[in-house]
C-alpha cells in the first residue's frame, strides 16, 4: 500500500502545479504535465485495486479514487480540445481526490 500512497504522493504534485496554472490564468497544461499526472494516478489506482483485493485496503479511498479519475477523464477531454479547464470541475476533482488520499492515510 506504501507504494499507492507514494503514486499518489506524486500525482498530487503534479495536480497542485497544474492547479496553480490555472487560477494564474492558463487555460490549457502542458500535455507532458497532464499525462505524467493521469499515469501516476493510473498507477496508484492500479496498486491501490491490487491491495483492496488483497484485504490490504478499504474500499472507500478506492471508490473515491475512481470518481475522481472520472473527474480526470472529464478535465483531459478540455485539454486534448485545447479548451480552457473548468475551474469548478478541477476543484472537485481535487477535493474528492485529497478526501481519498487522507482516507488512504489514515488505513495505512
Amino acid at each position: 500500500m506504501l507504494v499507492a500512497i507514494i503514486l499518489f504522493a506524486l500525482a498530487a504534485v503534479g495536480g497542485v502545479v497544474m492547479a496553480s496554472m490555472r487560477f494564474r490564468g492558463r487555460t490549457t497544461m502542458p500535455l507532458g504535465l497532464a499525462l505524467a499526472h493521469g499515469g501516476l494516478a493510473a498507477a496508484g489506482l492500479a496498486t491501490l485495486i491490487w491491495a483492496v483485493a488483497m484485504g490490504l485496503s478499504s474500499k472507500t479511498p478506492l471508490v473515491l479514487f475512481l470518481i475522481a479519475a472520472l473527474g480526470g477523464f472529464f478535465l483531459f477531454s478540455f485539454q486534448l480540445r485545447q479548451k480552457a479547464i473548468p475551474i469548478g470541475v478541477m476543484v472537485v476533482h481535487a477535493l474528492v481526490a485529497v478526501i481519498a488520499f487522507v482516507l488512504l492515510l489514515l488505513k495505512v
